[in-house]
């Protein structure tokens, strides 16, 4: 059995090592940060001022026009959370923000994605003392994240970039592409067809 103190347990947490996430004092400091993503999700639809002062208080850093469709789940109700500005999240966005996630400017997600930092390790005996280990997620800028997607641990998506829905991103996606699948893969590049056509043959007529 491995034993760990609170300090090291907080620090191996952030530094992607195999840590001990039931550690008592970690498991307080997380009840307090969803106390507050209760208050946000029970928040009436006409309280914009409440969720923006309630996302304020949530997040490690939230830029302007930021919005979020309740109900939002969060492991640490985004206290590892990097957003830009002008994010959009639909219903049921879910992160699980054990390590850090970065989201750029203007970045659309679709309903019930889920954007995942911890994983367990394979090795039966160390999955049965519930050890967990966490990776960063970078999300670049206009990413739009189509609905039912899964983002796993240690993913880059590149700017301008579109995940199809239903799709699991295991590995990094570059800038400029339409990206789709289990695992996810590149389709195609973002190009002139896309400046004429929005959805199959329907013209861009704005």
């Amino acid at each position: 059995m491995v034993i760990m103190t609170t300090e090291e347990s907080k620090k191996r947490m952030q530094e992607g090592r195999l840590y001990l996430p039931e550690d008592e004092e970690i498991m307080h400091q997380q009840m307090l940060c969803l106390e507050k993503l209760y208050d946000y999700n029970a928040t009436r639809p006409s309280e914009f001022e409440k969720r923006e002062a309630l996302l304020k208080e949530m997040f490690g850093e939230i830029g302007e026009g930021c919005y979020i469709e309740p109900p939002f789940h969060a492991n640490w109700a985004g206290k590892h959370v990097h957003f830009g500005n002008n994010v959009y999240a639909n219903f049921n966005l879910t992160l699980v923000d054990d390590t850090d996630i970065y989201v750029g400017d203007k970045v659309m997600f679709g309903p019930n994605v889920t954007v995942a930092t911890a994983g367990h390790p394979i090795d039966p005996p160390l999955r049965y003392q519930a050890m967990q280990y966490n990776v960063p997620v970078h999300i670049g800028e206009n990413v739009w994240i189509g609905a039912n997607a899964v983002v796993l641990p240690g993913v880059t998506i590149g700017d301008n970039s579109v995940i199809g829905a239903g799709s699991v991103v295991t590995k990094d996606i570059p800038a400029n592409v339409v990206a789709v699948g289990n695992p996810c893969r590149v389709l195609r590049e973002i190009g002139e067809h896309d400046k004429e056509f929005y959805y199959k043959d329907r013209k861009i007529d704005v």
